[in-house]
């Protein structure tokens, strides 16, 4: 489930940090929001391949691992995510 799920969260970091440096040409400050949404981005990437890698493994043991490296960094970037909308959420609007 994390792997079609972290691709696709890929895709609104990317859609955010993008209408984030539109933001910016209009005279509105991004803060920390960006750096969060790209660093974000690379762990969504993270989970995806893990996620990718354990469905492709036959050992029992390499697979758990690469599904806790899989879960870990996915629950890490949605917390993130979180973060940097409230960042968004406070910036753009204070």
């Amino acid at each position: 489930m994390i792997c079609p799920i972290a691709a696709g969260m890929v895709g609104v970091c990317l859609t955010g940090i993008s209408l984030l440096h539109l933001g910016q040409i209009n005279g509105r400050r991004a803060g920390l929001a960006d750096d969060l949404l790209a660093f974000d981005a690379l762990c969504f990437l993270v989970a995806t391949l893990a996620s990718y890698i354990a469905l492709r493994r036959g050992d029992h043991r390499r697979l758990h691992h690469m599904e806790r490296i899989a879960d870990t960094t996915f629950i890490a970037a949605m917390l993130t995510l979180t973060v940097a909308c409230f960042d968004i959420t406070y910036t753009l609007t204070g």
